[in-house]
C-alpha cells in the first residue's frame, strides 16, 4: 500500500518513526490502494 507524507494528519513536521503505530483510510489511487488521513496513535 502506497502512503504519501502529505498524508499524514499532524500539525507541524510531519514524520512517523520506524514501527509506530498508525490507523489511516484506503482511497484508491491512480496505481492502486493507497493510504489517505495518516493518524499516529
Amino acid at each position: 500500500m502506497f502512503a504519501h507524507y502529505s498524508a499524514i494528519a499532524t500539525g507541524g513536521y510531519k514524520s512517523l518513526d520506524e514501527n509506530q503505530k498508525v490507523e489511516f483510510e484506503v482511497a484508491q489511487g491512480p496505481k492502486g490502494p493507497q493510504a489517505e488521513n495518516i493518524r499516529p496513535l
